[in-house]
């Protein structure tokens, strides 16, 4: 089986909700639609899915996803996710090496994502890559309710 990392497509919504839903990386107070137009407004060619080549029993052919951005200071990666049929295959890798090249062909010096809590698991995965732990507190304010 072989994938490949390409950007973001429309046609690719309705696969990548689903592969969002079942990373749990969905939550009640934000539309992936919603938040999938938001990023195709600014920065589109930081949204990243990865392909997979001739699986039609997958019913989807897209097992990865990430989205990154650059506000001039930093990078952040959001929405890391890789189907179940795929972890440990180093999707998620190629998905995070290629936001990373994009984000330092534009100046970015360094670049962050957040974890939720509960899952942690996912620590050592990080680490791997070279992404350490800061001990900082996360604030935020919702500007606009989706639902």
């Amino acid at each position: 089986m072989s994938w490949t990392v390409r950007a973001f497509d429309r046609a690719d919504t309705d696969a990548v909700v689903e592969l969002w839903s079942d990373a749990g990386l969905t939550r009640p107070w934000n539309d992936p639609r919603l938040d999938i137009e938001r990023k195709l407004a600014v920065q589109p060619e930081l949204f990243l899915v990865a392909e997979a080549a001739g699986e039609k029993n997958l019913g989807s052919t897209i097992v990865g996803s990430v989205m990154a951005g650059y506000d001039g200071h930093r990078g952040w990666l959001y929405y890391l996710a890789s189907a179940r049929s795929h972890r440990g295959r180093g999707v998620a890798r190629a998905l995070v090496d290629e936001a990373e090249r994009l984000l330092l062909a534009m100046g970015c010096p360094k670049v962050q994502l957040m974890i939720r809590e509960g899952n942690e698991g996912v620590l050592g995965f990080y680490e791997g890559l070279g992404y350490e732990q800061f001990t900082v507190s996360n604030t935020g304010k919702r500007l606009v309710v989706d639902a």
